[in-house]
């Protein structure tokens, strides 16, 4: 639960109502209530300040509690014996399009590179179990 000010202009046609999460504010916003009045009516007395052109009030706003969020991990399992990344790689990036792959190997190649005139290492070695 939580309180909130509510103001209600008596002599507006338009947006007669006006709401604050707290005294203070309305007061910042409105100088000419004092806050100390406004504090003593709403609070010790538990009565609306009411005057000819204005009504404010304290209101309980009630809401809903939020539902138990639970962190899920998401896995998949697979046996590594069986399972071919690489071709699940290749596999997904020759679905894609062309644009979208292009723009893939220059972010990755521009995350490798140290600053702009340096350029990529070409070289390509495999190690083999001999």
């Amino acid at each position: 639960m939580k309180r909130v000010v509510v103001i209600l202009w008596k002599g507006r046609s338009e947006h007669p109502f006006e709401v604050f999460s707290n005294l203070k504010i309305l007061c910042e916003k409105y100088p000419v209530f004092n806050y100390n009045t406004l504090n003593n009516y709403l609070s010790k007395l538990k009565m609306p300040y009411d005057k000819d052109d204005v009504r404010i009030e304290r209101k309980l706003v009630l809401n809903k509690s939020m539902p138990k969020r639970e962190i899920k991990p998401v896995l998949r399992r697979v046996n590594m014996r069986l399972n071919d990344e690489e071709k699940q790689n290749l596999e997904f990036w020759l679905s894609r399009p062309v644009a979208e792959r292009i723009a893939a190997v220059t972010r990755l190649s521009a995350q490798l590179k140290k600053n702009r005139s340096e350029r990529m290492d070409k070289t390509v070695y495999r190690k083999r179990k001999q």
